[in-house]
């Protein structure tokens, strides 16, 4: 798989001479101008905000941080991280 592309396949020769003046033979990252919000594309982000809003519906309904860790899989220092970030949020 190609990492990079030859600027000779995208930029006018005018702009690489240009280029060249400062950057001679290095790679060269150029980053994007706009870019997607974390987990945006795959529904990610939708996903963990859902499930964060319900272990803090069900943590104000009674449910213990222990059985919030069995029920999602996770630690109970991260359960209570997004419970706090939960209800600061509100």
């Amino acid at each position: 798989m190609k990492r990079y592309i030859n600027a000779r396949e995208v930029l006018p020769a005018e702009l690489i001479k240009e280029i060249q003046k400062y950057v001679k033979g290095q790679h060269l990252y150029i980053p994007q101008t706009e870019r997607e919000d974390w987990g945006a594309s795959t529904g990610s982000k939708a996903a963990y905000q859902k499930r964060n809003t319900k272990i803090l519906e069900l943590y104000n309904s009674g449910v213990s941080i222990i059985e919030l860790t069995e029920m999602y899989g996770l630690s109970e220092e991260r359960v209570r991280n997004i419970i706090y970030e939960k209800q600061r949020d509100e």
